[in-house]
């Protein structure tokens, strides 16, 4: 038995996924904060132009 957790304890295999999967749990929150921020900016702009396009412009 005590042969089998110091397997355990030594065995590096699910670390490897663990690290994996905060890579990829970053690589999202990076994803996330960068598709918010252009979001807001592309939306901001297609304000802008309806503005300028709207019905209350002459043409």
């Amino acid at each position: 038995m005590l042969g089998l957790i110091r397997n355990l304890w030594a065995d590096q295999e699910g670390q490897a996924m663990a690290e994996y999967g905060l890579i990829l749990a970053l690589v999202a929150v990076v994803v996330i904060i960068a598709l918010t921020t252009l979001g807001n900016n592309i939306k901001a702009r297609f304000e802008e132009v309806g503005n300028t396009i709207g019905p209350n412009s002459s043409q």
